[in-house]
């Protein structure tokens, strides 16, 4: 990887790059191409600003130090905004697999139905992981009423999940049967993207929301994502979605949020369970 001749404000070399690349990875599991330097430069050159420091590496120094502060959170979501990945934070998935999935074919056994919101769903990496997860852990999934409820307020990653085709370097991290199994090589001069199987996408509604309006759908729902959403709104609103969230999910259901993000003097209608995984309270 060569060092971008264009004058820079700051100083960013490759070693600053590779740091904080390896940082995302081991946080958030999302894995940094040597094409979004650029990317990580422009959006971190706006928190060096606005903390006042004037060398990558010194910043980079302050938030890997410091578990719990509120830049290190700020630094994390500046990156990862609109970045997302399947099965990211993989622990959520293996949960999911081993305790969600399970407990649900018991206790709705006899109406062998499963509702799921992906809420904030982005592109659709996350709502098809989980159809994935669903799919390797439901034997005669094709006897179960499953629904996935994906929801964003963009148009624009709604449609590109909706359409299910991604560049091939997004599944790269998925193992060998994975992506065999899921996902749809292109050819010729599409050669460089895959699809989504159609049997993961017939699980799937994309529908936009904007979670500070109205909610159309009723519930209830048996488990719900919501990551790296709520980090944007201040506590009062957290109270509020968080709030919304409990009315909509059934009992002892499960929420899922983000690397960051936490109901702690928020919410007292979850007990968290997990890292960032919480259940609802009976």
């Amino acid at each position: 990887m060569v060092d971008d001749i264009h004058e820079r404000e700051f100083d960013f070399s490759n070693a600053d790059f590779e740091k904080i690349r390896r940082f995302i990875k081991d946080e958030t599991g999302i894995k940094l191409s040597d094409g979004k330097k650029n990317m990580v430069y422009g959006r971190l050159s706006r928190r060096l600003r606005q903390v006042g420091m004037s060398k990558f590496s010194d910043y980079f120094d302050m938030v890997s130090a410091n578990e719990s502060s509120d830049e290190r959170g700020q630094f994390i979501n500046a990156i990862t905004t609109n970045l997302t990945s399947f099965f990211r934070e993989e622990h959520h998935f293996e949960f999911l697999k081993k305790d969600v999935v399970p407990r649900l074919m018991a206790e709705n056994a006899s109406t062998k139905r499963i509702r799921i919101w992906s809420a904030g769903c982005s592109t659709g990496e996350e709502p098809y992981s989980i159809a994935i997860a669903l799919h390797e852990s439901i034997p005669d999934i094709d006897r179960w009423d499953i629904k996935i409820l994906a929801t964003d307020l963009d148009t624009n990653v709604l449609a590109h999940g909706e359409r299910g085709v991604y560049d091939i370097e997004r599944i790269s991290a998925l193992s060998k049967m994975r992506k065999a199994t899921w996902f749809l090589k292109g050819k010729g001069a599409k050669g460089g993207s895959v699809k989504v199987d159609s049997r993961l996408q017939s699980l799937i509604t994309f529908r936009q929301l904007n979670l500070m309006g109205a909610w159309p759908m009723k519930g209830s729902f048996d488990f719900m994502f919501c990551r790296n959403v709520v980090i944007y709104f201040d506590k009062d609103t957290q109270r509020i979605l968080f709030d919304r969230y409990a009315n909509l999910l059934s009992s002892s259901a499960n929420l899922f949020l983000g690397h960051s993000e936490s109901m702690h003097n928020v919410c007292d209608r979850f007990n968290l369970i997990g890292n960032t995984i919480y259940k609802k309270i009976k």
